[in-house]
């Protein structure tokens, strides 16, 4: 079954790319961010520069590829997008920074699984605007020195940590996005509707909008579904009464937690009562790779105060018991 709180892209977002915000000021959320952003872009067109490289980091689906389109349109520049996982040599890079004009921005989702040796290369194209790429086989290999124009980095990761010092340091501009208000993700529920063409009252995106997980990404697909039951049962229209029923069949409840968070909590609670317990473990219980808990479970969790991390492992606060309906004991590491 496919999670629909899952906060990755998916194959169904692609159709959607076309729909987000083209300028900053159509971005909705992260005004701190926006801010920022449109300082540092006025201010490198004002010198007639490349704006600094850029590191947008927080939970997937928050919309840091979106930010990353809008800083080249502010730019008026062209953009290159790729993925870090996909770059598997140095000549990949390469190939690409070497088509850019200046100016040109250069994003790179998932930054912090380049591989090592890519990101290497990726040190001078930053800091010189050069890269140095080895030619030939064995004792005939040399060094060949590419020239790149003045370019703009930006990268994506969720998990800032995992960056190397190195490549951290190199950026200019770090942004941290966080999860959006309820009021936010309504305006971006209201917005989605009127591109979709669909009747949607305020009291129904509302709630489409508290069972979002404070994520964008997530209100569109629920977004989505809702208008699915709405087109079936209620000739389009999106009301109150519909879209409890479509939430109610998602399994997704009044603060947002879906099934797999229910195996997770209880997994935590009665499996290992309570915790400690190291996320290896857990994600044995549930089957779920340990990536997938740390970067889709566990953030939005964390910021609930259902769960706690210590140098432990995880731990299941007194608001996870009662989500249960289970009676809480203080315990010896509370």
């Amino acid at each position: 079954m496919s999670r629909v709180l899952n906060p990755n892209l998916e194959s169904e977002d692609n159709q959607e790319l076309s729909l987000r915000p083209q300028k900053l000021t159509e971005y909705i959320g992260q005004e701190k961010a926006k801010e920022m952003l449109d300082v540092y872009i006025k201010a490198a067109k004002k010198r007639n520069e490349a704006l600094d490289h850029v590191l947008l980091y927080g939970p997937p689906g928050l919309g840091k590829t979106t930010l990353a389109t809008i800083i080249a349109n502010e730019l008026n520049v062209n953009i290159k997008i790729m993925s870090g996982p996909a770059i598997e040599k140095a000549g990949d890079l390469a190939a690409v920074l070497s088509t850019l004009e200046e100016g040109d921005v250069l994003f790179i989702d998932e930054i912090h699984r380049l591989p090592r040796y890519v990101e290497e290369v990726l040190y001078s194209a930053m800091e010189d605007y050069a890269i140095d790429i080895m030619v030939g086989q064995e004792s005939q290999t040399k060094s060949i020195r590419i020239e790149l124009p003045p370019f703009t980095l930006v990268g994506a990761t969720t998990r800032f940590g995992d960056l190397s010092s190195p490549l951290r340091d190199r950026f200019g501009v770090v942004i941290r996005l966080d999860y959006y208000k309820i009021e936010e993700l309504k305006d971006i529920v209201l917005r989605t509707s009127k591109v979709h063409q669909t009747t949607i009252d305020d009291v129904s995106a509302n709630e489409i909008a508290l069972r979002s997980r404070g994520t964008p990404r997530i209100a569109n697909r629920i977004f989505r579904r809702v208008r699915d039951f709405a087109d079936v049962r209620n000739e389009g229209k999106i009301d109150i009464e519909i879209s409890k029923k479509a939430l109610e069949m998602l399994g997704i409840d009044n603060d947002g937690l879906d099934y797999t968070d229910y195996r997770y909590l209880k997994a935590l609670v009665v499996t290992f009562k309570g915790g400690p317990v190291g996320v290896e473990s857990l994600a044995a219980t549930i089957s779920e790779e340990v990536s997938t808990i740390e970067d889709v479970y566990e953030p939005y969790l964390l910021q609930e105060g259902y769960i706690k991390r210590s140098n432990r492992g995880r731990m299941a606060t007194e608001k996870a018991y009662d989500k249960l309906n289970i009676k809480y004991f203080k315990g010896l590491f509370d």
